[in-house]
């Protein structure tokens, strides 16, 4: 197909003012100016003269189908607290497809979700990066293990502190996470040693143990949930013990002390934007954290943090960040390429661009002014909106 007639926002240092894309298949094969279109009669064609079109928005951190909007108990699936330490669980085994938030995710040009499970364990699982369209997790998975979710602060705190269980206090949540990262390390070790020498038994399986090795490899980062100030700097001493890969999410203090945290060279996913100062670790919550996380070059992305805030609202939250301060073009990369950067999805989504998949919003108005349903959205090349 193409799409022609259309500014393009490419998000990759140009932008088009008049301009198409074409597809083939699922993927963009070329992005050009309308001086050099040559019309192809075998291609669908979509005239968008006058619109707007930028990569599909990408949400960095969700729970989407994992708290069943308008269900209870029956549907609440985010966090298995039978156990403050729960590596081994995978989101894609327990997200509901059809929860209308995908529905309103499309509506609303989010094209890809990174959610997963949390946050009420110090060790949650693992989340999984999909596309919103589609009746079964396995064909919208993009990578079914993206991230370890972990937690520090409040939640795992409330959590197991009535039931007289660890962790009550930050030392706690914190010491269990360490304790789970060098058990695991003390597996990988004895399967080195079980391989080096045949003499040697391979350890037993341990499912948890197992579940960490990538993170241990390099191979998985941690998303590690952290509201306060003291809880994003934990998180930081976390990563730096273990040679981690990691995201801070939520980071909602980061801005009161943005230039001693640019130090760690940790990237953030902020927000919500859009909520309310619901819990004391919330207290110090400022819509201009994005605007301040950017001047102190802190790479940093918008989320809604579903059901928190709705899956809908994720570009009206990159709207506010902007009024709030943040320059257009970052509150733009902020819910697309800076977001699929973070998250290790660069390859796949995040700008417009050749080799990348056909996942393109199309807005009447410009897409930053206001809250508006798009004119349309693809993904993977075809048009669902």
């Amino acid at each position: 197909m193409v799409i022609k007639g259309v500014k393009i926002e490419t998000m990759c240092g140009c932008t088009i003012d008049n301009g198409y894309i074409r597809t083939d298949g699922d993927k963009i094969v070329e992005v050009a100016s309308m001086e050099n279109y040559i019309a192809n009669k075998d291609e669908k064609c979509f005239d968008y003269s006058g619109c707007t079109a930028i990569p599909g928005l990408i949400d960095a951190h969700s729970h989407l189908g994992l708290f069943g909007d308008g269900m209870g108990v029956e549907g609440d699936d985010g966090n298995e607290t039978s156990d403050p330490a729960t590596p081994q669980i995978r989101a894609i085994d327990g997200i509901n497809a059809l929860d209308k938030g995908f529905s309103e995710a499309l509506d609303y040009g989010v094209t890809t979700v990174v959610t997963g499970p949390g946050s009420a364990n110090p060790i949650s699982g693992q989340a999984a990066a999909l596309k919103t369209e589609g009746c079964c997790v396995d064909d919208m998975v993009i990578v079914p293990a993206l991230a370890m979710k972990m937690a520090l602060g409040e939640n795992p705190k409330n959590t197991y502190a009535g039931r007289s269980q660890a962790p009550i206090t930050r030392m706690a949540t914190a010491a269990i996470i360490r304790e789970e990262l060098y058990r695991a390390k003390r597996y990988l070790e004895d399967i080195g040693r079980s391989e080096d020498d045949e003499d040697i038994d391979a350890p037993e399986y341990d499912a948890k143990s197992e579940a960490l090795l990538p993170v241990l490899r390099g191979e998985m980062p941690v998303h590690i949930h952290a509201h306060r100030a003291d809880d994003i700097f934990t998180a930081a001493r976390i990563i730096r013990e273990f040679s981690l890969k990691g995201v801070i999410i939520h980071a909602t203090e980061s801005h009161l002390v943005a230039e001693r945290f640019a130090k760690e060279g940790i990237p953030v996913v902020t927000g919500p934007i859009l909520g309310t100062r619901s819990k004391p670790e919330l207290a110090g919550m400022s819509r201009q954290a994005p605007a301040v996380l950017f001047k102190n070059g802190i790479k940093s992305a918008i989320c809604t943090d579903h059901p928190e805030m709705p899956q809908d609202m994720l570009m009206l939250s990159a709207s506010l960040a902007h009024s709030f301060g943040l320059e257009r073009d970052a509150a733009l990369r902020s819910v697309t390429v800076w977001a699929a950067e973070i998250c290790g999805l660069e390859d796949r989504v995040g700008t417009i661009s050749a080799g990348k998949d056909a996942d393109i919003v199309i807005y009447k108005n410009d897409p930053i002014s206001h809250i508006e349903k798009p004119e349309a959205v693809f993904i993977n090349g075809i048009k669902v909106r």
